[in-house]
């Protein structure tokens, strides 16, 4: 679908069904990349789905079409993501934990142990493993260096092992 088309229409008209169409085009990747950002815990990744539309919408006139509009929204979830995770309570992280063990014994370890990363270690982990984001993205996306990207990427990715690891 090209998004140019619907987001002229939304900014010219500012009606409901051309944002729509936006809306059902990328929501569903968004809230995926948001949900895993967030180690599974749905009420955080749906907050921080309305804020990126609320920010989108505010910040769409400003677009340049330099990257597709799914990256730009992604990297608007990310940093709304971020956000939410400054702002959570400490024991936050341990209830999506104990959320994320229900189901196939084998993806809920993966998803334990994901869910169980640094919220910095499971970002980078979760934007280059699963969306395929590249380094330069996500280290423009988070606001680091490259290389913190790629050594969190290696940390992360030991973690995950080790927590998979027989012991």
């Amino acid at each position: 679908m090209d998004d140019r088309t619907p987001a002229d229409e939304f900014l010219r008209t500012r009606e409901e069904p051309a944002f729509r169409a936006l809306y059902r085009s990328h929501s569903p990747a968004v809230y995926g990349l948001l949900l895993r950002l967030n180690g599974g815990n749905t009420a955080e990744a749906e907050d921080a789905l309305q804020e990126t539309w609320l920010r989108a919408v505010e910040r769409l006139p400003a677009f340049r079409w330099e990257s597709p509009l799914r990256t730009w929204l992604c990297g608007i979830a990310v940093r709304v993501s971020m956000e939410h995770m400054r702002s959570r309570r400490p024991d936050a992280a341990q209830e999506t934990v104990d959320r994320s063990s229900s189901g196939r014994e084998a993806a809920a370890d993966l998803r334990h142990a994901v869910a169980a990363l640094s919220d910095g270690y499971r970002q980078v982990l979760v934007l280059h493993d699963v969306e395929g984001y590249t380094h330069l993205e996500i280290a423009d996306m988070l606001g680091i260096e490259i290389g913190t990207s790629k050594s969190q990427l290696s940390r992360a990715r030991r973690a995950v092992r080790e927590a998979l690891s027989p012991k």
